[in-house]
């Protein structure tokens, strides 16, 4: 089946269509993309992945059509980051 799996680090986005198994899982897909090679700082023990922008299990089945996603982990404290105000059109 054709499958998409997505990545971006703080300089480029990286996103590969592939074809993997009829019963392949988030993480297989991830592993077939080549994404661990080329951005080895993805730590999938560690990191959150979906799938079109659902939280998703590494054992999550995938089907025709799907985007997989990792996702970096948060790196600003939204507790201490400032607000931007919706409504500032100065």
């Amino acid at each position: 089946m054709h499958i998409g799996v997505a990545y971006a680090d703080k300089f480029k986005r990286t996103w590969l269509k592939l074809d993997v198994p009829d019963s392949s899982t988030v993480r297989e897909a991830i592993e077939r993309s080549g994404l661990l090679k080329q951005y080895p700082e993805i730590d999938l023990d560690n990191q959150r992945v979906g799938i079109f922008g659902k939280f998703a299990k590494l054992d999550a089945p995938i089907k025709e059509g799907d985007r997989v996603e990792i996702y970096r982990p948060i790196t600003a404290d939204p507790e201490t980051v400032p607000r931007r105000d919706q409504d500032d059109s100065s």
